[in-house]
């Protein structure tokens, strides 16, 4: 690894500092400290996307068991899943995900991002009616695989559109130097990018569950099935927990009428929240449907009713993650459990 390698790895893993809105970018010791140590040995680092969870430790172990479980093993090749995780993120307009998942991606196949089947199928899955008529592009076996992949990163790029900057790296390398410090960032990655990873180690940080009806599309694939039953089963407790229960049924309603498109950001989005619950509610359905309106002032009202950064980090996560297993519903093909194509 040269000195320019190290020196941005280094930079990067201070990067959790820099997580916005006052979340803590670093866990403590027991399964928080469990999943850094995972994911520095998977990944390479432990990355501000999953670290920026670490005020919730039941949901940072939630958020690294998806990454991991989706990304890093299967049958599924890693440049397929870079190339799902990129073309996924830049339909959802985060562009730190598009920068980490593209490099890598170049990394390790000398490739670009953008065309093919496979970049296709990610770009429709970000709405109904395109996502329910695109075609797989892989086998029946495979499908668990690109659906969780898929609704990973649904997910991961809501929480890190609230709570990260627009680029992973750090500001002094953002002028000049920004496509050499890309490369040195994807040469670094690159090795754990191809390197063996035994299934199921983060899916056993958290506690057994059922696979709800939404995320039946797992069931053929066990490994997978497993991990999204716990995932699930921590995020809806991290919505019992941090989401007042009306706020929780004004965004489920959301989601149902949802079919993708970006919805109108005036009054007629928030007028059926409780007034009690407002700031709450706000906070959900901008985290769903438009995170990168989150800004200091709402999350400043927040706090103001006794909001605690653990339930910020639960209020976003919860609504982050309903929204992208909904929209990973859409992509389900007909014939699996739990498919929506029509």
């Amino acid at each position: 690894m040269s000195l320019l390698d190290r020196a941005l790895l280094a930079a990067l893993r201070r990067a959790p500092s820099r997580v916005r809105h006052g979340l803590a970018g670093r866990p403590g010791p027991g399964p928080a400290g469990e999943v850094r140590r995972q994911m520095e040995r998977d990944f390479g680092l432990f990355a501000p996307p999953i670290a920026l969870h670490a005020s919730s430790p039941p949901v940072l172990a939630a958020a690294w068991a998806m990454l991991r479980e989706t990304l890093l093993h299967g049958s599924v090749p890693r440049p397929v899943k870079e190339t799902l995780a990129t073309e996924i993120s830049a339909a959802n307009s985060c562009p730190y995900c598009v920068e980490v998942h593209g490099t890598v991606l170049s990394a390790v196949t000398g490739g670009q991002p953008g065309a093919g089947p496979v970049a296709e199928w990610a770009r429709a899955s970000v709405r109904r009616d395109t996502a329910r008529s695109a075609a797989l592009p892989g086998t029946a076996a495979q499908a668990p695989e690109f659906l969780g992949v898929a609704v990973t990163f649904h997910y991961l790029n809501r929480m890190v559109n609230v709570f990260l900057e627009a680029s992973p790296l750090p500001p002094s390398a953002r002028a000049g130097l920004r496509e050499g410090a890309l490369r040195a960032l994807g040469r670094s990655l690159a090795g754990p990018a191809t390197a063996p990873c035994r299934p199921g180690e983060a899916t056993a940080l958290l506690p057994p569950a059922a696979l709800p009806g939404v995320l039946a599309w797992a069931a053929p694939n066990p490994v997978l099935a497993d991990a999204f039953a716990r995932v699930a089963a921590a995020m809806e407790a991290a919505g019992e927990r941090s989401v007042p229960e009306p706020v929780r049924a004004v965004v489920l309603e959301r989601l149902r009428e949802w079919d993708g498109a970006p919805p109108g950001l005036g009054a007629e989005l928030f007028a059926r929240l409780p007034a009690e619950h407002e700031a709450a509610g706000r906070l959900a359905l901008l985290t769903a449907f438009a995170p990168y309106r989150i800004d200091d002032g709402l999350v400043a009202r927040f706090r103001a009713t006794g909001g605690t950064t653990a339930a910020l980090a639960e209020l976003t996560a919860w609504a982050a993650f309903a929204a992208a297993r909904t929209a990973g519903s859409w992509s389900a093909p007909e014939e699996m459990p739990g498919g929506a194509r029509r």
